[in-house]
């Protein structure tokens, strides 16, 4: 039981780097494009951010100032979260 556990444990603290590969971040900027078929939302730094199908883009324009937050998968930065700061 004692080799179970104690193989575990250290598969787990093999593993858990890759864990920090897909942390979630944010970032506060100005939105430059909104691209709706594309599914996408570009930031005045020029960076793309994809969102899901079932995002409502509404009120999101060219020049509204947003905090973005996303999680970096293969690449890409994928949105978990958007807010419109006022």
């Amino acid at each position: 039981m004692r080799l179970m556990i104690a193989a575990l444990l250290a598969t787990a603290s093999f593993l858990s780097p890759i864990n920090g590969f897909a942390q979630s971040a944010d970032v506060e900027s100005t939105i430059s494009k909104v691209d709706e078929n594309g599914l996408t939302i570009t930031l005045i730094d020029g960076k793309n951010y994809k969102v899901p199908e079932e995002f409502n883009f509404e009120g999101l324009k060219a020049g509204v100032k947003v905090v973005v937050f996303y999680t970096e998968v293969d690449g890409k930065r994928v949105v978990d979260d958007l807010e419109v700061v006022q």
